[in-house]
């Protein structure tokens, strides 16, 4: 399997342990099961409509940040 490195800050990591903890996985379990289904919702083309449950989701989902992009731009 190929290894990917991200660096992320201490407050990510926190959420990722919260939130694998919740799920009973690892820390590199939850990491790779957000990018794995980020994955899955671009390649069908769902991924305008992906739910940003947590804020891990948020935090790498390029969905959310075109619409931040957009209000910004709608404001000026």
């Amino acid at each position: 399997m190929p290894t990917i490195s991200v660096s992320i800050d201490e407050k990510v990591k926190k959420v990722l342990e919260k939130r694998a903890k919740k799920n009973l996985m690892s820390s590199r379990e939850q990491a790779e099961d957000i990018i794995r289904r980020s994955a899955a919702n671009y390649k069908s083309g769902n991924h305008a409509s992906v739910k940003a449950d947590d804020k891990l989701v948020e935090i790498f989902s390029r969905h959310k940040k075109h619409n931040i992009k957009k209000k910004i731009k709608k404001k000026k």
